[in-house]
């Protein structure tokens, strides 16, 4: 087999989680042109609708299943139903995360709903879908967790999010260790990318990025894409990536 033909996904059937805008969209429409049919999960029907077709665009099978991953119950369901309808499942990408209200504040203003939120949704969220396909997948299979570079440092203003981000990376070890060598587990940790949460927790607008890279030091003069991550995901779950696991692979333009 040649090197490239170790990157194809044929085969294979991908769940996305979050998978309906931003990041999530780019993995899951790379894992296509990979050749792996897609699942995309997320609590708004449209969006994840709009990107199953785009992957069908692809020529592959595209399925969207609108769950909230912060409810075990649905996350479970999601992985019952790829396997009833896609006939098996082989990739699951842990890429939903955020937060609700889009506000920065020090962690002693943090109300207690918000710490609860923040942690269900990236941390939670990441073991319920990790656990849900482990017990469905096959040899050779692969978990993707998507962090981010808040969780290496402190994250003044942004603290119940870096603290969550800082457990998947320990949770990703765990799994690796526990699920090896029939499934791996990695994380990927992009630098600063502008989705949607991004630009509305610090209120800005395009023609304030370049600055913004600015400031934050990037040494690569630019801010992240979402098709900066997407290469990444394809990588770890393909067989080129067949001695990776228990690795997170760091995307942040040097940062």
């Amino acid at each position: 087999m040649s090197t490239l033909d170790r990157f194809k996904l044929d085969g294979h059937v991908a769940v996305v989680t979050g998978g309906g805008r931003g990041i999530g969209r780019a993995i899951a429409l790379a894992l296509a042109e990979a050749g792996a049919d897609v699942v995309l999960a997320a609590r708004r029907t449209a969006e994840i609708e709009a990107v199953a077709e785009e992957v069908r665009g692809l020529g592959r099978r595209g399925l969207a299943i609108t769950t909230d991953v912060t409810d075990m119950a649905q996350v479970e369901n999601l992985a019952e139903q790829t396997v009833a309808q896609m006939g098996k499942l082989s990739i699951w990408v842990n890429n939903a995360g955020g937060a609700d209200d889009r506000t920065l504040r020090p962690l002693v203003d943090v109300p207690e709903y918000q710490w609860d939120f923040q942690n269900d949704l990236n941390l939670k969220a990441v073991w319920t879908g990790s656990i849900a396909a482990a017990k469905r997948m096959e040899e050779g299979s692969s978990i993707i967790n998507v962090s981010s570079i808040e969780a290496f440092d402190p994250s003044p203003a942004n603290g119940p999010y870096a603290a969550a981000k800082a457990g998947v990376h320990t949770l990703t070890k765990s799994l690796a260790k526990e699920l090896a060598p029939k499934i791996r587990c990695n994380a990927i940790a992009p630098g600063p990318i502008p989705t949607e949460v991004f630009m509305e927790a610090l209120n800005l607008t395009e023609e304030m990025l370049p600055a913004v890279a600015e400031q934050v030091g990037v040494p690569m003069k630019r801010l992240g894409q979402e098709d900066d991550i997407a290469p990444a995901a394809v990588y770890l779950a393909s067989s080129a990536s067949a001695w990776v696991t228990g690795t997170v692979l760091t995307i942040s333009g040097g940062l």
